[in-house]
C-alpha cells in the first residue's frame, strides 16, 4: 500500500494545532545503506516576535558534524575527543540537495552549502501571529553515532537536532546559534507529525507519542528524539494509583535490572509527582541520556583482577534511574532556555534526588558497602573518614571540591562555558544544596507546593526561572538571598565564634563574612548522640548572638552534613565540654582522606622513595595538613633517612593561597621551602627559598593557564677539595622571575614562557615557545625554540652556564638521577631545557645560544627528532651545531628513549661509545600524570 502523503499528513496534524502553535511535518525515507534519509517537510511556523519579520532563521544542525572548524568539534576537544576531528568524510553528516518554498510555491533562496544557521529572506514581512508555510526538500546524511551519540550506527539509528527547524528562542533572527551537543531546547511546543518509510526488519521508537507503526503525531515540550533499530528493545507500563506512563528504552535492559526496575520506576514515579505534579504518559530513555544523567560515583571500583562492590544492583538502578527519571521529566514537562537557565532543571532534579536519598538511604556512605571489605580480617577503610560520609552529602563536597581550587563557576554562567565538572557541581549540585537548605527552613511541603505551582502555571510556554526564585522569596522573605547567589560566585562563611552559659541556656556568637541576611540552622548535640535543630535569622549585620538550651549539650554545629554551600566549614563546630571547650580537637591521620572539617587534621604517612644514587632510597615521614581537597594554608615537613649516606636529611615548606572568588587573579600565593639532600657522594646542598606566584583567572573549559612566578634562594653546596682549588660557589643566591602560558589544547598544544635569573655575578634572560600538532590521532608533529641571553657574566667558572645536552642543576631545580654524573647510565638522563640537544655535544654557553628542536611520529611509538641551533661563547666565534636521531615514546612524556644518529660528530651509530650516546628521558611525577588524565573535565 502506497505511504501517506506529506500532504494529508500535515492535514491530520493541522487538525489538531490550536491557535499559533508551530507545526512540523516530516515525511522520511531511509536508504538501504542507512546512512542517508530523503526528506520531505512542512514547517508552519508563527511568528511570535511581537514585529514584523524580514526573515525567518532556520537551524540546520546537522552541518555542525560537516567540517573542522565548527563549535561541535571544539567542544568536543576541549572534552579531549579528537574523533570528529579526524573523522573521514563519509562518517560525517550532512544537507545536500535542499530546496525551499512557499506554500504558494514560491522558491525561497538558500546558501550551498547550507550552513548550521538558514536565514530566508521573505518576499514580504511576516506580521505578528501570522504564519508562514514552507516546504523543504533535501537529502540527510547521517553522521556516526559514536561521535554524539546521535547519528548511524551497526544496528541503531538515533536522530536528534537532524531535522531543520525554525528557531524559537531567536525570532527576531539576530544571533548565529551554533550545535554544541548540550541538549538544549529547540523545537518545543511544537505539534509534530514524523513519518518514516524504513528498510524491511527495522521499527522506529520515539518520545512522541505513536498514531501507528512508524507514525508519530503529537505536541511536545522537548525536541523528538527516534530510534530506528533492527533490535526490538523494551518497555515497562506504570499503571498505578493516578500514574499511567509507558517507560521506553532505546537499548537492552538485562532480566534483572528489568525486574529491578519494575519495583523501583512506580515507586520513583509517585515520589516525583507528589513534589513536581504532573508526569507524561510516555517517557523515552535513550542511551545516551542515560548515560549523561545517572548517578555519579556509584559504579564497581575495578583494580587489576579484583572488583569491589559498593552498592547492589538494585540500590544502583534505584539511584541511576531516580536521577534518569526525574530529568527526563523536568526535560518533558518545563521549557527553558538552556544556555542561560540550565541551573533549574538541573538544581531541580538535585534537589529531587537529595530529599529521595533521604528517605531511602538516610544513612548510607557514599562508599556503600566498600569500607566493609575486609583484608586478612581487618577493613582498613574503615580508618578514612570517607568511610563515614553519607550519601546524602556528596552535594556540598562536590561542591567543596572545586571551590577550594578556585575553579568553580558562578550557577548563572552560560552553559556551554560551564566545565564538564560544574555541570554537575555548580548547576546541578550547588544550586540543588540551595533549594534543599530553602526547603528545609519554610517546609519542604510548602517548598514542593511553589514547585508544583511553578510547573503548572509554565506549562506549554517557556518558563522564567526567576519568577520561582520570586514566588519563593514571596513566600519566606529570608531566601531573597538566592538570585544574588545565582548571578555570581560566592564565597559565604558562617562561623562559631563562642559561646558562654547564662542560666540553663547557651548564648553563642555567630559571625559570617557578608551582609546579606542569610539564615543558618544551628545544631546541638549530647554525648549519646541526640541532636536537636534551630534556625536562627542572622539579619544583616555579621554578627549574632543566640541562645539555645544548655541541657547535657556537648556539641554545637553550624550547617551539619554540608547543607548550605559555604566556602569552609572547618569553623562551624564547637565543644562545650573538656580541654577542647571552645576549639576544635586536634586528629592524626595516616593517610590522605576528605576532610573532616570537625577536626585539625594532620596526616602522617611514611615516604619512600629513589631520590639519586648519592642519596639512594629516602626513607622517611610525611607531616601535613593538605587532605584530597586544596586549602589555602598548607604546611609539610618531610624529614628522611638517606640509605645512601647514612644521614639525615628532608623538606618542608609552608605557603598561603588567597583565592579571590570575583577576580582576574585565580590564586595569588606566598611561601618558604627548604630542603637538605646530597648532589654527590659526600657532598650535600642546602636550599633555601621564599616565593611567590599569581595564577592568572581562567575559564574552566578553557585549557589555558597563565602565571608569574618570583622567588628568592640562598643555596649552600658542601665542596670537594679539587672545587675548593677551582674556586667554586659554595655559597649563593639567585632570584628569578617570569611569565608562562600554557594551552594543553588537543591538537594545537602551545606554551610560552619569558624568564630572568640574576645573582652577584650574572644576570641573564631567557625564553622558550614549544608547539605540539596532532596531526592524525596519535601522531604528533613538536616545535620548540630556545633563546638564552647573559645581560651580564662575571661567573668564575662554567656553573651557570646554559647547557647545550646536559642542564646544570645549580638551583636544584631538575629531578636528576645522577647530579653530578658524568659518566654511566645516570649521565644519559635528558632533560629537556635549554639547548635541548640529544647528542653529547661538548662545551656550555657563557654568551648566548638559540635552538630549535623538532620531533615527530612516524609509526606507532617511534618518533625521529632532529635538532640545530647556534651559540657563543666569549672570546669565540659563533658556532652551528645539528642532531638527529630515532626517539622510541615507551610512556609519552615519561618514559622515552633517545638513539642519536647523525651530527655535527658525524654518524653516531658508528662510534665505540655509541651505547653511552643513547639518552633517555624518566619522569617520576604521580602529579603530572593525574593533571593529564583530569583533562577536559577542568
Amino acid at each position: 500500500m502506497k505511504k501517506v502523503s506529506i500532504s494529508l499528513i500535515l492535514l491530520l496534524g493541522v487538525a489538531e494545532v490550536s491557535a499559533q502553535k508551530d507545526s512540523i511535518a516530516v515525511e522520511a525515507r531511509l536508504a538501504p545503506d542507512r546512512k542517508t534519509m530523503s526528506i520531505d517537510q512542512k514547517i508552519v511556523y508563527y511568528n511570535h516576535s511581537g514585529k514584523p519579520l524580514d526573515s525567518v532563521k532556520l537551524l540546520n544542525w546537522v552541518a555542525a558534524y560537516q567540517k573542522r572548524n565548527t563549535s561541535l568539534v571544539y567542544r568536543k576537544l576541549e572534552d579531549r575527543n579528537n574523533d570528529l576531528h579526524f573523522a573521514r568524510k563519509e562518517q560525517l553528516g550532512q544537507v545536500s540537495d535542499l530546496s525551499i518554498s512557499e506554500a504558494s510555491g514560491h522558491s525561497l533562496p538558500v546558501n550551498s552549502p547550507a550552513g548550521e544557521n538558514i536565514f530566508l529572506v521573505l518576499p514580504q514581512p511576516l506580521e505578528p501571529g501570522k504564519p508562514i508555510t514552507l516546504h523543504l526538500q533535501y537529502q540527510l546524511q547521517l553522521p556516526d553515532r559514536r561521535f554524539t551519540g546521535y547519528g548511524t550506527s551497526d544496528h541503531d539509528i538515533a536522530l536528534k537536532y537532524f531535522f531543520i527547524v525554525p528557531d524559537h528562542f531567536d525570532p527576531d533572527n539576530n544571533f548565529r546559534r551554533d550545535y554544541y551537543d548540550i541538549e538544549e531546547a529547540v523545537s518545543f511546543n511544537t505539534f509534530w507529525t514524523v513519518s518514516f518509510e524504513l528498510p524491511s526488519g527495522n521499527r522506529a521508537k520515539s518520545n512522541l507519542p505513536e498514531a501507528s507503526a512508524n507514525l508519530f503525531r503529537g505536541y511536545l515540550d522537548s525536541d523528538p528524539e527516534f530510534l530506528i533499530s533492527d533490535q526490538d528493545y523494551p518497555s515497562i507500563s506504570i499503571s498505578k494509583d493516578d500514574i499511567h506512563t509507558e517507560v521506553q528504552f532505546g537499548y537492552p535492559l538485562k532480566p534483572e535490572e528489568k525486574q529491578n526496575l519494575e519495583f523501583f520506576l512506580p515507586l520513583q514515579l509517585a515520589f516525583i509527582k507528589e513534589r513536581t505534579g504532573n508526569i507524561p504518559e510516555k517517557l523515552f530513555i535513550s542511551d545516551k541520556f542515560r548515560s549523561k544523567e545517572d548517578f555519579f560515583g556509584n559504579n564497581d571500583i575495578s583494580f587489576w583482577k579484583f572488583k569491589f562492590r559498593l552498592f547492589t544492583n538494585a540500590e544502583k538502578t534505584d539511584q541511576d534511574y531516580f536521577g534518569i527519571m526525574a530529568k527526563k521529566i523536568l526535560d518533558e514537562t518545563v521549557i527553558t532556555d538552556k544556555q542561560k537557565d540550565h541551573w533549574l532543571k538541573n538544581g531541580l532534579k538535585s534537589y529531587l534526588e537529595m530529599q529521595y536519598l533521604k528517605k531511602f538511604y538516610p544513612e548510607t556512605k557514599i562508599l556503600g558497602a566498600l569500607p566493609e571489605t575486609k583484608i586478612l580480617g581487618f577493613k582498613p577503610l574503615k580508618l578514612f573518614h570517607a568511610s563515614h560520609v553519607k550519601l546524602t552529602e556528596r552535594y556540598g563536597l562536590a561542591y567543596q571540591y572545586i571551590m577550594s581550587q578556585n575553579l568553580d563557576q558562578k550557577i548563572k554562567q552560560e552553559y556551554t562555558l560551564l566545565s564538564n565538572f560544574n555541570d554537575m557541581a555548580i548547576s546541578s549540585f550547588e544550586t540543588g544544596t540551595l533549594f534543599s537548605y530553602t526547603a528545609d527552613k519554610m517546609g519542604y511541603e510548602t517548598f514542593n507546593a511553589i514547585v508544583r505551582n511553578y510547573i503548572r502555571d509554565n506549562t506549554d510556554r517557556q518558563a522564567a526561572p526567576e519568577e520561582l526564585l520570586k514566588q519563593i522569596s514571596a513566600e519566606d522573605p529570608t531566601s531573597t538571598y538566592l538570585s544574588d547567589f545565582m548571578d555570581r560566585k560566592h564565597r559565604v562563611n558562617f562561623k562559631l565564634k563562642r559561646f558562654r552559659k547564662e542560666d540553663d541556656s547557651l548564648l553563642i556568637k555567630i559571625s559570617k563574612n557578608t551582609d546579606a541576611a542569610i539564615p543558618v540552622k544551628l545544631q546541638t548535640e549530647n554525648r549519646t548522640g541526640e541532636t536537636k535543630g534551630y534556625w536562627t535569622e542572622t539579619g544583616d549585620g555579621r554578627v549574632k548572638m543566640t541562645s539555645v538550651p544548655s541541657a547535657d549539650v556537648y556539641k554545637i554545629t553550624l550547617n551539619d552534613d554540608y547543607i548550605f554551600p559555604e566556602s569552609t566549614f572547618r569553623d562551624n563546630f564547637l565543644y562545650t565540654k573538656g580541654i577542647f571547650s571552645n576549639t576544635r580537637k586536634i586528629k592524626i591521620k595516616f593517610i590522605k582522606d576528605i576532610p573532616n572539617p570537625e577536626f585539625n587534621e594532620i596526616y602522617i604517612s611514611p615516604r619512600v622513595r629513589f631520590s639519586n644514587t648519592y642519596d639512594k632510597f629516602l626513607i622517611g615521614m610525611n607531616f601535613k595538613n593538605q587532605s584530597l581537597f586544596d586549602q589555602k594554608f598548607l604546611y609539610s615537613v618531610t624529614p628522611t633517612y638517606s640509605t645512601g649516606t647514612g644521614k639525615l636529611t628532608g623538606s618542608g615548606g609552608v605557603s598561603y593561597s588567597f583565592l579571590p572568588a570575583e577576580s582576574a587573579i585565580r590564586s595569588l600565593t606566598f611561601g618558604v621551602s627548604g630542603s637538605y639532600f646530597h648532589y654527590d657522594y659526600e657532598l650535600a646542598y642546602r636550599k633555601a627559598t621564599v616565593y611567590s606566584s599569581i595564577n592568572f583567572q581562567k575559564n574552566p573549559r578553557s585549557t589555558v593557564s597563565r602565571g608569574i612566578g618570583i622567588s628568592y634562594n640562598y643555596l649552600e653546596r658542601d665542596l670537594s677539595p679539587a672545587m675548593i682549588a677551582r674556586n667554586d660557589y659554595g655559597k649563593y643566591n639567585l632570584w628569578s622571575a617570569g611569565y608562562a602560558y600554557t594551552d594543553n589544547q588537543m591538537i594545537h598544544e602551545k606554551s610560552l614562557s619569558v624568564s630572568t635569573q640574576w645573582m652577584e655575578d650574572f644576570h641573564k634572560v631567557s625564553a622558550e615557545g614549544f608547539y605540539r600538532w596532532e596531526f592524525a590521532p596519535r601522531q604528533k608533529l613538536s616545535l620548540r625554540l630556545f633563546a638564552g641571553y647573559f645581560i651580564k657574566n662575571e661567573t668564575r667558572n662554567n656553573t651557570f652556564n646554559y647547557g647545550i645536552s646536559r642542564v646544570s642543576n645549580y638551583a636544584f631545580s631538575y629531578t636528576l638521577l645522577g647530579e653530578s654524573a658524568t659518566s654511566g647510565i645516570l649521565s644519559q638522563q635528558f632533560i629537556l631545557a635549554d639547548g635541548g640537544f640529544k647528542s653529547f655535544i661538548p662545551s656550555t654557553v657563557n654568551q648566548w645560544i638559540t635552538s630549535f628542536n623538532v620531533d615527530s611520529s612516524v609509526w606507532k611509538i617511534f618518533h625521529v627528532y632532529a635538532d640545530a641551533g647556534m651559540y657563543k661563547n666569549k672570546n669565540q666565534p659563533a658556532k652551528f651545531i645539528w642532531d638527529t636521531g630515532v626517539k622510541v615514546r615507551i610512556i609519552p612524556d615519561f618514559l622515552e628513549i633517545y638513539f642519536p644518529v647523525q651530527s655535527s660528530l658525524g654518524f653516531e651509530p658508528s662510534f665505540k661509545d655509541y651505547a653511552r650516546r643513547i639518552r633517555y628521558t624518566l619522569v617520576l611525577n604521580l602529579g603530572s600524570v593525574i593533571n593529564a588524565a583530569r583533562r577536559g573535565w577542568y
